[in-house]
C-alpha cells in the first residue's frame, strides 16, 4: 500500500491525519532544558527498515549524558538530533525488501531517534513482542532486558553463592536481582535508602544494605560469615565501585557495568594480590545483532510467562522528557523511567505503506 493509500485509508477511517509528528530535539548540546519539544518530518523506511508508531520510548542514563556532549569520541553526535535509542510500537510501515506482514505487529525496537511519536529501525534490530506483554513492560526491557541477561552470563553464577548486586533497584539492577535468584544464588542488594531497600527485598534479595551509610561494606562481609561475596556486580561506578569491589572474597568475581559515578577504576595489582577476576563489562562493547535479538527474545517470553517483572518506577508524557532526564540526574527515580507517547495506541486496520 502507497503512503498516499494509507493516509486515505485512516481518513476514511475517520481518524484525522497530521503531516509531521512530534518529537523530542536536543538543538545544542547542555542541560535537560536542551531537550525541545518540536514537530519534525515524518520518517520513511528505506531498504531493510521499517517505521514504528511509538507507544512508550526507553530513557537511560546515557541519554543524559549523550545530551552534556559527554562521549564524543564514541558516540558521535551532533545537534540538533532526536535522542533515545528506541522503544515499543507498532509497525507503520516497512521499506523495499521487508516482508508487510511486519505492519500492524507490535514491535520493540533498536534504533535511533526514540523520542518521538514514529522511528526508523533496521528490521534486524526488531522483535515481535508476544501476548501478554504490554507496549510499556516491553519497552521497559530494550536495554535493561539485555543488560541484565549478559551480565548474567559474564558473572557465572553458580547456585548457593553469595552475589551483591549495588544500585539493585535501577532498571537493569532490579531485573539482575530476578535473574540471579533464578540461578540459585544468595542475593544481597545494595542502594540508597528505604524505598529502593524494600524494592530489592521484595524481588528477592535475601539482605538489603544501604550504601549511603559508611561502613556499609562490613555488613556485607560480615552477612557472607566473614570471607565476602563470591561475585560483585557493580552498577554505579566511580569511588562506589571501589567500595563494591572491597566487598569481594579472595578468589572472587567483580563485574563492573555503571557510569553514573564515572568508571570504576580497579588497581590491577590490588586485584592480582587478592585473586580477583575484574570484569569491565563496558570495554567488550555492545554485543552482535543476533545476540541482541536473541537476548530480548528471551526477556520477552520469560516477562510473558511471568518469570521476569520489568519494575517500570516514572513515566513521563512525550513532551516532560527534561523532567525525566533532571529525575535521573538527582536518582530519585526506582526501576526503569519511560516516556509514554501513545500508551494507548492501536493499530490502524489497512494503515501502512510498503515499498515493493
Amino acid at each position: 500500500m502507497s503512503r498516499t493509500r494509507g493516509m486515505g485509508r485512516a481518513r476514511a477511517l475517520g481518524v484525522e491525519v497530521v503531516m509531521g509528528m512530534r518529537a523530542i530535539r536536543v538543538r545544542e548540546f547542555g542541560g535537560p532544558e536542551a531537550l525541545v519539544a518540536e514537530q519534525v518530518a515524518d520518517p520513511v523506511a528505506g531498504a531493510g527498515q521499517l517505521v514504528v508508531g511509538m507507544a512508550a520510548a526507553d530513557i537511560i542514563f546515557l541519554d543524559t549524558l549523550l545530551r552534556t556532549g559527554w562521549g564524543g569520541e564514541y558516540f558521535p553526535l551532533k545537534p540538533p538530533y532526536v535522542p533515545g535509542g528506541g522503544g515499543a510500537g507498532w509497525v507503520l510501515s516497512v521499506g523495499e525488501g521487508v516482508d508487510p506482514g511486519w505492519i500492524g505487529r507490535l514491535v520493540l525496537a533498536r534504533g535511533t531517534g526514540g523520542y518521538a511519536e514514529r522511528m526508523i529501525a533496521e528490521v534486524e534490530d526488531t522483535v515481535e513482542v508476544p501476548d501478554g506483554v504490554t507496549p510499556v513492560r516491553a519497552a521497559a526491557l530494550l536495554h535493561d532486558g539485555v543488560t541484565a541477561q549478559m551480565l548474567v552470563g559474564e558473572g557465572r553464577i553458580e547456585r548457593g553463592e553469595w552475589v551483591l548486586i549495588a544500585a539493585a533497584a535501577g532498571g537493569a539492577g532490579s531485573l539482575l536481582v530476578q535473574l540471579a535468584r533464578e540461578a540459585g544464588a544468595r542475593v544481597i542488594a545494595a542502594a540508597r535508602g528505604e524505598r529502593k531497600l524494600a524494592l530489592a527485598r521484595e524481588l528477592g534479595a535475601e539482605i538489603a544494605v544501604d550504601y549511603s551509610v559508611p561502613g556499609w561494606q562490613g555488613r556485607v562481609v560480615e552477612a557472607t560469615g566473614g570471607a565476602g561475596v563470591d561475585l560483585a556486580y557493580d552498577g554505579a561506578g566511580g569511588p562506589l565501585g571501589r567500595e563494591v569491589f572491597e566487598t569481594v572474597a579472595k578468589g572472587g568475581r567483580f563485574v563492573t557495568y555503571g557510569t553514573s559515578s564515572g568508571l570504576a577504576d580497579i588497581d590491577p595489582h590490588l586485584a592480582k594480590r587478592r585473586g580477583v577476576t575484574v570484569t569491565n563489562s563496558l570495554e567488550s562493547g555492545s554485543p552482535g545483532t543476533e545476540e541482541v535479538r536473541n537476548l530480548l527474545t528471551t526477556a520477552l517470553t520469560r516477562t510473558a510467562r511471568g518469570g521476569l517483572r520489568p519494575v517500570i518506577g516514572a513515566t513521563y508524557p512525550l513532551e516532560r522528557a527534561a523532567d525525566a532526564h533532571l529525575a535521573l540526574a538527582r536518582r530519585e527515580t526506582v526501576g526503569k523511567s519511560l516516556l509514554l507517547i501513545r500508551p494507548d495506541a492501536q493499530p490502524l486496520p489497512g494503515v501502512g505503506s510498503t515499498v515493493a
